[in-house]
């Protein structure tokens, strides 16, 4: 019922996300330049990475304001009822991340479901050699719920109360 320059004017502002909007060469995260807004701020802590699996769950932890650290978006979890690998996700530019970088910390923020725990389970074996301290978030998040589902109270005390990760 809208009229037509609506239509268009929503067909041209699509177009224009699609092509100005690309991934941080840094953390995988949506940006309209190269390095986003997180990975540019030298205020942010560099030595701990956040590992999650897709953007919304970015916008969910920096919505507690608990954490000042860089991120790492996976963009998906290792599914192998989906067909989804560790190769079809942004595993291997993590690793060269870790590898090339002093971190001091990497936290496993990934939603507690069984899928979620195969990817920290993978992570951990591919990580534990090159940095000291594996985290993750601690179960106050509900178990197999989705992370950018959980309220902010209860995500924020994950992140704050994280725990190392064990095998």
């Amino acid at each position: 019922k809208q009229p037509k320059d609506h239509t268009g004017f929503l067909v041209q502002s699509l177009t224009t996300m699609r092509e100005e909007v690309k991934f941080c060469v840094g953390c995988h995260n949506i940006s309209d330049v190269d390095i986003c807004e997180i990975c540019a701020n030298t205020k942010r802590n560099h030595q701990i990475i956040c590992v999650v699996e897709d953007i919304r769950d970015i916008i969910a932890i920096e919505a507690t304001g608990a954490f000042k650290g860089k991120y790492h978006v996976l963009g998906g979890v290792i599914s192998p009822m989906d067909g989804i690998g560790p190769n079809e996700l942004n595993i291997e530019p993590l690793i060269i991340r870790v590898k090339n970088k002093e971190i001091d910390e990497i936290i496993f923020a990934l939603s507690p479901t069984m899928e979620g725990d195969t990817t920290n389970f993978y992570l951990f074996k591919k990580l534990k050699d090159y940095t000291t301290l594996i985290t993750t978030l601690s179960r106050g998040v509900s178990v197999g719920a989705e992370l950018h589902y959980a309220d902010e109270l209860s995500l924020g005390r994950s992140i704050s109360q994280r725990q190392k990760y064990d095998q």
